[in-house]
């Protein structure tokens, strides 16, 4: 009696110690899989689909039969027998792990591999064993056969991502689970006993060898003819051809998932199944990478044709060749700083690294309008006069004396700021900022949208310090919105599974420069595109504004510009910082691919012109001298001013007046 209550008390203990952590297989009932988050552009376009694991469930009903079928015949024949565990198919393993000295065989009954799937760890012991199996008691007695089979179609993996039959047949032949063929059915039912080697996206010729062991069985068991057997074995392998939504603007969708990563937590962006609409304008993210392609091919070609462009390679890179240039574009909305459009390479496949966002690179000469922004707005007019002759600055530059040298070589004497920056001199501007000083200028700059480090020195007027492409950007939006800076804004809203608002976005706007000093700003930038380094931008023949950049040795060529709603940035360069060619200047790289942006982006749209503040007052001066023009100036433009800071006196042409008191 004594032995068989310590045989007794071992066994129950041994029961309860493997029993006491077990799920309750009342949560089946409610269970929800891991749901797939959904991104959407602005205009409901689907973009991409966020998931660990990519499950679409469907009614038993819905399945084929032969799918069905095909399960039952190779995974466990004796579904409909047995009540969760088939003990003789258990032996039978136990004896062959023994003898292999590991676990070499499973014998999972269907309604033990749900168990695992849903409630155990992958991981091979024992004990995990005797929990499938009373886990599998369980289930068998809650629930009917075609109750289990329904859930285990729904959940077990198939390898390539796919979850469930019916991701699976989507995954593979690009239909719904209740479309496939007795052949399809075949091939995805023998998937589950080795997803990694059997997927026909990872190995084809396996998956075929495969397909014909459970047709072989199917036909063994009754399921089908002799000549249908025959059929499908030499039925060829239609797979889906390689779609992947995912690829939809998928530098913009990298971007977005940082943020929800960051906000959300990675748990519940991948499983909880939310939807998340953003800023981005499809039918212009188009636009932005079509105008990408075009100007990438347009350069290589030329960088080609002058022997820098090989095959982009680490083989080409450690004989000292080239690699292929790369490019990137942002678009942003200037009123609330929403991301319309963003190209961060020319290709993602080949490189996710996101030039729009994550490069710093230096700006060259599109960084001048922010410190001319800073002069406006320290009491300078556009039509001040600056000597555009050599100078030095003693002890500029890490101590040394520095000699500031123009692009073109050459000096133009006397100009106003307005014609220094449409031609992009470079020695006026490095003596504003020497009149501002640097340390002035640099916090303008991060009042304007720069988040990057900025050097406080005069070189920093000419771009040397390095910044991404989408705050440049969104620096330049503050001028056509009166001022106002924004944070560049890249998701609307996001949704929970059950439709309900969980987050929506807040624009971040503050003041940054006077209404003024934009409306001003605007009005020189204008005379970038009507008469300076912009002066291609002209064939679009809108409202625009903008300015070119470019650094050292043609490393860097960009333009950054904007219409009364649309602001948007090109960058064109090398990874490596190579050289893009001689004169590959922002106007002859990056502009083109800013054109035919825009061009596309303003068709069709009502003709809009910038809007003017109160204060501010329109007057016609001589491009040379900023001196009022009268009807005999030659060179007369119409130009903007704070009211009170007007030129009064007339210039030489008219009242033969100097620049005194200028």
């Amino acid at each position: 009696m004594l032995a068989a209550a310590v045989v007794s008390g071992a066994v129950g203990g041994f029961f309860l110690a493997i029993t006491h952590d077990l799920p309750q297989i009342r949560t089946l009932e409610t269970f929800k899989p891991a749901a797939v988050t959904r991104i959407y552009s602005a205009d409901k376009e689907l973009l991409a689909e966020l998931f660990t694991q990519k499950r679409v469930p469907v009614p038993l009903h819905m399945i084929p039969d032969y799918l069905k079928q095909a399960v039952v015949a190779t995974e466990d024949r004796q579904f409909y027998e047995h009540t969760g565990v088939d003990l003789r198919g258990i032996l039978r393993a136990i004896i062959r792990d023994i003898r292999a000295g590991e676990f070499v065989e499973g014998a999972s009954t269907i309604t033990q591999q749900l168990a695992k799937t849903l409630f155990l760890t992958p991981r091979k012991s024992i004990t995990r064993k005797l929990k499938e199996a009373f886990l599998a008691f369980q289930i068998e007695r809650r629930y009917t056969k075609d109750e289990i089979l329904e859930l285990y179609l729904n959940q077990v993996y198939f390898g390539s991502g796919a979850y469930g039959v019916q991701a699976a047949a989507r995954t593979f032949f690009g239909k719904p689970a209740n479309e496939l063929t007795l052949a399809e059915c075949a091939l995805v039912a023998g998937m589950p006993k080795s997803p990694s080697r059997y997927s026909p996206l990872v190995n084809s010729s396996l998956a075929l060898k495969r397909r014909a062991v459970v047709l072989k069985q199917m036909a063994r068991n009754g399921m089908i003819t002799r000549e249908q057997l025959a059929a499908a074995r030499s039925s060829p392998l239609n797979l889906a051809k390689g779609q992947n939504i995912s690829m939809k603007a998928p530098y913009f969708v990298a971007y977005v998932r940082n943020l929800l990563e960051k906000e959300f937590g990675g748990a519940r962006l991948y499983r909880t199944g939310l939807t998340v609409y953003t800023t981005l304008n499809y039918k212009m993210q188009q636009a932005a990478e079509k105008a990408v392609a075009k100007g990438l091919e347009l350069l290589s070609a030329r960088m080609q044709k002058h022997g820098l462009l090989t095959l982009q390679s680490e083989a080409a890179r450690d004989t000292g060749g080239q690699e292929s240039p790369q490019a990137a574009l942002v678009s942003l909305d200037a009123r609330q700083g929403a991301i319309l459009a963003m190209v961060g390479g020319r290709d993602f496949q080949e490189s996710p690294f996101n030039r729009a966002t994550m490069a710093r690179r230096q700006p060259g000469s599109a960084f001048k309008p922010l410190v001319y922004a800073c002069a406006m707005e320290n009491g300078f007019a556009q039509n001040y006069v600056m000597w555009d002759a050599p100078v030095v600055f003693k002890g500029a530059k890490e101590g040394l004396d520095w000699t500031p040298e123009n692009f073109s070589g050459k000096f133009k004497g006397e100009m106003t700021l307005r014609q220094a920056l449409s031609v992009s001199q470079n020695i006026p501007a490095v003596k504003l900022l020497g009149k501002l000083g640097p340390s002035t200028a640099v916090q303008w700059a991060y009042r304007m949208g720069i988040e990057s480090p900025l050097q406080p020195n005069l070189s920093l007027v000419l771009g040397t310090s390095e910044v991404t492409l989408l705050e440049l950007t969104a620096a330049y939006a503050v001028f056509p919105n009166g001022g106002v800076g924004t944070r560049p804004l890249a998701i609307i809203e996001v949704l929970d599974r059950d439709g309900r608002s969980i987050w929506r976005a807040r624009p971040q706007m503050r003041p940054a420069v006077s209404p003024e000093t934009a409306a001003i700003m605007t009005d020189m930038l204008q005379a970038v595109v009507q008469s300076g380094t912009g002066r291609a931008a002209r064939r679009i023949s809108r409202p625009l504004a903008g300015k070119t950049g470019t650094t050292d040795s043609y490393r860097d060529a960009l333009f950054v510009g904007f219409s009364p709603t649309v602001v948007a940035g090109v960058w064109v360069g090398l990874d490596h910082y190579g050289i893009l060619g001689n004169k590959e200047t922002g106007s002859r790289a990056a502009l083109p691919i800013w054109v035919d942006f825009m061009e596309q982006v303003l068709a069709g749209r009502p003709y809009r012109d910038f809007s003017l503040p109160e204060g501010v007052v329109k007057v016609r001066v001589d491009v040379e001298s900023g001196l009022l023009a009268s009807e005999n100036c030659p060179n007369a433009v119409t130009v903007v001013f704070k009211k009170g800071t007007e030129p009064k006196q007339y210039c030489r042409h008219a009242a033969g007046i100097g620049l005194e008191g200028l």
